[in-house]
């Protein structure tokens, strides 16, 4: 029991952390060559047996020799190869100075993001997109609320804006029934700027699989408050944002996203 409480916490801690360590740095060789062969089939199995939740697909090569990497949702921690010792924090390349963990947690963000299908969100763009960020949103977050008050602004700044739901207030609460009233309604765009002006939005039930889907993934990517910004590669911008602001860090963290 120990030890299933030190890795939800040591998970818990690692995801409220995730805004605080962008990668905004150049990721070469994040993970090293492993020569054609894989994770070895004992190794795999030591991690699993001591981690709970992680798989066997979750165990990978570390730029360490000697050292495996586990991802676990947007969780990266690094375990021995007898499965003794784990290792917590961020892995820098001192030659580089590349955050690899950073770099590596935002692959692993843009991945799942880019696995969420359109039609289950709720999009605002403009005719010519210059970038696309992703966020996850609360009907009744003021910031949220004054986030999506300057969503004219950003579209003619060239930003696309993909919203998921995000109810703070969790499952079977007047949020969540909110974002599904929201979700379910035939024109979700208006129904959206009308919930967060404080509209109460009716609509025929059609479940909350959506928000649901959508919740667990703000959860595993490490979501703690909303909005919750993230760029086309991963990165974890922060919370509201001027239409400026967000430009300039979406523009930053996506330049450094190519040369990586």
């Amino acid at each position: 029991m120990r030890i299933v409480s030190f890795v939800v916490s040591l998970a818990a801690m690692a995801a409220m952390g995730l805004a605080a360590t962008p990668s905004h740095a150049q990721d070469k060789g994040t993970r090293p060559a492993s020569k054609g062969t894989a994770v070895p089939a004992d190794v795999r199995a030591k991690v699993v047996a001591k981690l709970p939740g992680a798989h066997a697909e979750d165990v990978a090569f570390s730029p360490i020799p000697g050292i495996y990497e586990v991802t676990m949702g947007a969780v990266i921690v690094y375990v021995s190869a007898d499965g003794k010792y784990l290792l917590s924090g961020n892995v820098y390349d001192l030659d580089t100075q590349a955050n690899l963990t950073a770099s590596r947690r935002n692959a692993v963000r843009a991945k799942a993001l880019a696995s969420v299908r359109e039609d289950q969100m709720i999009i605002f763009s403009p005719a010519k997109p210059k970038m696309t960020v992703t966020v996850f949103t609360d009907i009744d977050c003021g910031f949220c609320r004054k986030f999506h008050s300057q969503m004219a602004e950003l579209n003619k700044a060239g930003i696309r804006v993909r919203y998921m739901a995000y109810p703070r207030t969790g499952p079977d609460t007047e949020s969540w029934h909110k974002a599904e009233a929201v979700w379910c309604s035939s024109d979700r765009k208006d129904s959206l700027t009308r919930a967060k002006r404080g509209e109460v939005i009716k609509s025929k039930a059609c479940g909350d699989a959506a928000i649901k889907a959508q919740y667990q993934l703000g959860d595993d990517l490490g979501v703690e408050g909303t909005p919750a910004i993230f760029t086309q590669s991963g990165d974890y911008v922060g919370g509201f944002l001027t239409p400026d602001q967000l430009l300039q860090t979406t523009q930053e963290a996506e330049k450094a996203a190519a040369v990586r």
